[in-house]
């Protein structure tokens, strides 16, 4: 069985930057075992699976190692995709997942994700994180994931995790975060126990950060920048009880994948 493949680099210009994601349009679902086994021999963050919905789309995301409820950078690919290549020819596309419904849309040169904002719990400092992390954050919130929020973007970046000690943590990600020097804010991006050390670029913990940071700059649009080794980019709006993801991408490879038959 042979399966159009493409990897598209998001929230990036750079053919070399941004978060990888894998993406496979499927004429209809196959096994789960087959889906799984496809993200793990790609070895990227995530890789995507659709199957067409009469005019929408149903979405599934992979790590290498488990299945996500929700990711961002994954989302944006195939989106970037349906708009550019795919001739997809409305204005914002409906994707459904185990997050429920999500949305797509061109904003000038961005393509922007429509994800639900969560909100944060203030929660005390759990030692195994400030021991992975290798310092004491300023705060600490706590929903999907802990949020480490730092006085100064030089903390994150100087960050060296522990990511035997970050595995032990109740959660399925760690987010660095501090004001930025030429950015609203920045961040890094950790999930070990998802079989991801460090995400390059992290959409879904946008739909933490988002809302948090509005709340304290006191702005409903903000730029982002993860520092990764690939380094990435995020157009973020506050909505309420929903965020704008915003991105630029670019197609790094075409082709096809042959796996067994279903």
């Amino acid at each position: 069985m042979r399966i159009p493949y493409q990897q598209v680099n998001t929230f990036t210009r750079d053919p070399f930057g941004g978060n990888p994601a894998g993406v496979c349009f499927l004429k209809e679902w196959i096994p789960d075992r087959l889906m799984q086994a496809i993200a793990a021999e790609n070895d990227l963050a995530e890789t995507a699976f659709l199957v067409a919905d009469g005019g929408d789309y149903d979405l599934r995301w992979f790590t290498p190692t488990i299945e996500m409820d929700l990711c961002g950078h994954a989302t944006l690919a195939p989106a970037f995709l349906l708009f550019t290549e795919l001739g997809y020819r409305g204005d914002t596309i409906r994707f459904h997942t185990m997050s429920g419904p999500l949305g797509a849309s061109r904003r000038g040169d961005l393509t922007e994700l429509d994800f639900p904002a969560w909100s944060a719990t203030p929660c005390e400092i759990p030692p195994v994180l400030e021991r992975g992390l290798g310092r004491k954050p300023r705060v600490v919130l706590k929903n999907r994931d802990y949020i480490a929020v730092f006085d100064d973007e030089s903390e994150v970046a100087s960050i060296s995790p522990k990511l035997s000690a970050l595995a032990e943590l109740d959660c399925l990600g760690i987010i660095a975060t501090a004001p930025g020097k030429d950015s609203d804010y920045v961040l890094r991006f950790f999930a070990p126990r998802a079989g991801v050390d460090e995400d390059p670029v992290t959409g879904s913990a946008q739909s933490s950060l988002i809302p948090y940071w509005a709340s304290r700059l006191g702005k409903a649009e903000l730029v982002s920048r993860q520092l990764s080794k690939r380094r990435g980019e995020i157009h973020g709006r506050a909505l309420g009880e929903r965020v704008g993801i915003g991105g630029r991408s670019v197609v790094y490879s075409r082709g096809e994948i042959e796996v067994p038959d279903a």
